[in-house]
């Protein structure tokens, strides 16, 4: 199934004529939908949602019916929220590895809800077809970026999507080279945007990260009309439910 698109927002300000894009670094492949059952059973992840592990299996070979080679397996964030799979990140770094968090200040992570007309396909575990990191948006504001996704047919990755991705292939998350999820965001009570736009990057170990945390892959939270030159705008073609 192919969402809807998101309805487009206007832009704060001017898509800036030059992007200050990163050098190149190559996005890893994703494995079959079948070896990324595998990792999310090794992860852990079935059990956290409250799925069997033969569950999450099952549903990758029927997605892999329908969905083309390269998808990415979601389990369903009300299921799987970020704050419980945030911890399940790893990056490499000089004598072994470091765990992901949600910083301090977003406590709220798991009431970041999908953006207006993305819609997430009905059932515990779909698929994400066609995930691009965005790197030639680098040094655009969510703000000015959602037009351009919109216009190109594709629909922001959601937080929860992200982390999935990183679950699979941890080199997706590189220095200089690290995404927003924009197709998550928080409503105020009055029905308003918070401002705030989820991001996935690599902690420095600076401020209330804390130095023991350098280098870990980190859940933050970036303005809605900032720019940043290390993050890129994840996106997808499509979402896929399991054949009826």
């Amino acid at each position: 199934m192919t969402t809807t698109a998101p309805t487009a927002v206007p832009a704060t300000s001017a898509v800036p004529a030059t992007t200050a894009v990163p050098a190149t670094n190559t996005v890893p492949p994703l494995p079959s939908l079948a070896d990324q059952a595998e990792r999310l059973v090794a992860l852990g992840v079935p059990a956290l949602a409250g799925l069997t592990d033969d569950a999450v299996r099952t549903a990758a070979a029927e997605l892999a019916t329908t969905a083309p080679p390269g998808s990415l397996l979601v389990v369903d964030p009300a299921l799987a929220p970020p704050s419980a799979l945030a911890p399940l990140l790893r990056l490499p770094v000089r004598g072994g590895e470091k765990d992901g968090f949600v910083v301090v200040d977003m406590d709220d992570v798991d009431r970041f809800a999908p953006i207006d007309g993305l819609e997430i396909p009905e059932g515990a575990v779909y698929a994400v077809t066609a995930v691009e990191r965005g790197d030639e948006m680098a040094n655009w504001s969510p703000d000015e970026a959602l037009p351009e996704i919109t216009r190109r047919g594709r629909t922001p990755l959601l937080l929860a999507e992200g982390i999935h991705w990183a679950l699979q292939v941890p080199g997706v998350v590189a220095r200089n080279h690290c995404y927003m999820t924009i197709g998550s965001r928080l409503r105020k009570p009055g029905g308003t945007l918070d401002t705030r736009t989820p991001a996935i990057w690599i902690s420095n170990g600076t401020g209330r990260d804390g130095r023991e945390r350098r280098g870990a892959p980190k859940v933050g939270w970036c303005w809605a009309g900032n720019r940043h030159t290390w993050l890129g705008f994840a996106s997808a073609a499509s979402r896929h439910h399991l054949p009826a």
